[in-house]
């Protein structure tokens, strides 16, 4: 079994703690992302359970066995790192066998597990090729070659596509995809962007500073935040996030507007609280323009002007203004739309969230 358990988990340099006492449970075959900003702790502890870095305090279990003090070459785990780090003097044949042959293997073996793994990552026509004959996209199949032949318990990737132009990055997500459907192994993948990690992983960990902030497949981190962190990270454009304050059944804002305590938080809030108030742009809308449409009494309707649009063929994004500042919505079914003008918004507030303001928390029951 390939699984793999973290059990409170820290990196200390020093008097300096960057991981703190994490918890997390990998399943057999599953895809999970790290995701989070830069500093966080996510590839410190990918490379904590590759065995790259010490651990200072914890356990990690790979399968059935507690790794903490065996070196890498005996975790049984491949990493793909975000340089390819390819031998430019070998083939791409000599590259992903090169492992096998200074562990000693058959020669019959080595070919039978190359010509596998160039099989699966459609790499058959480039086996006598050299690295500087390849694109940037073909040299991190490469990489992934080399990882697949050691037949791994656990795959690691840490930010593999972050030196490619977008439209490779596009492309070698799809890659990555088809490899775990093929290859059928326990993936633990990092990345600052959270599209990768939604469109790639089972499930996201999210981290910030060195704690873990969620743990949820890329629907539940989506629609139910557990934190304002969350909120803000995951999603593009980002949730419309504001402070303000419980008013009896509104949401009042520092500026003077204000809104109905949305339906689902009305027990869960008091007079006089400190909130914050998140709505995604898919749930902002000139009427009659949105994704989707709550039940009537969910939908509020603001007059607001329109400061900039950007229109972004099959959907604009449109900005305006609300509570002293911009907030973004998502239009559909595009229309001209002139900066300065006033168009109703349609807010579903079925769909918002309140956060309490000092802890962060959402405040959903």
């Amino acid at each position: 079994m390939a699984t793999v358990s973290l059990k409170k988990l820290e990196k200390r340099y020093g008097a300096t703690s960057v991981v703190h006492g994490i918890d997390l449970d990998v399943a057999d075959r599953e895809f999970i992302a790290l995701v989070g900003p830069s500093g966080c702790g996510k590839s410190t502890t990918l490379r904590m359970i590759a065995g790259l870095e010490e651990i200072s305090g914890g356990e990690i279990r790979i399968g059935d066995r507690v790794v903490n003090d065996l070196p890498p070459r005996s975790r049984n785990i491949s990493m793909v790192f975000q340089s390819y780090a390819l031998y430019p003097h070998m083939t791409v044949k000599e590259n992903m066998g090169f492992s096998l042959k200074i562990a000693g293997r058959p020669q019959d073996e080595i070919e039978k597990r190359v010509v596998e793994a160039a099989r699966i990552l459609d790499l058959g026509q480039l086996l006598e090729r050299r690295p500087s004959q390849l694109s940037g996209g073909q040299r991190q199949r490469v990489a992934m070659g080399r990882a697949i032949v050691r037949n791994p318990d656990v795959f690691l990737f840490d930010e593999p596509l972050s030196n490619l132009d977008a439209k490779l990055r596009t492309q070698m997500r799809t890659e990555i995809k088809k490899l775990h459907a093929k290859v059928q192994s326990t993936i633990i993948y990092v990345t600052h962007d959270q599209v990768e990690a939604m469109t790639l992983s089972d499930r996201i960990v999210i981290m910030r500073d060195g704690h873990i902030e969620q743990v949820g497949t890329p629907d539940e981190v989506f629609k139910r935040p557990a934190t304002r962190f969350v909120a803000g990270f995951i999603g593009s454009p980002p949730m419309n996030l504001v402070e303000a304050t419980v008013d009896g059944g509104e949401v009042r804002f520092e500026e003077g507007a204000s809104l109905p305590v949305p339906r689902q938080f009305r027990q869960a809030v008091s007079a006089g609280q400190k909130v914050v108030f998140g709505l995604r742009p898919d749930d902002i809308y000139p009427s009659g323009h949105g994704i989707h449409a709550g039940e009537a009494e969910d939908i509020h309707v603001v007059e607001l002007p329109v400061s900039i649009t950007e229109p972004l063929g099959n959907e604009t994004l449109v900005f305006v203004e609300f509570t002293g500042r911009d907030w973004v919505s998502r239009m559909l079914n595009p229309k001209p739309l002139r900066s300065g003008e006033r168009v109703d918004m349609s807010l579903d507030l079925s769909q918002a969230h309140l956060f309490d303001a000092g802890t962060g928390r959402s405040l959903r029951n």
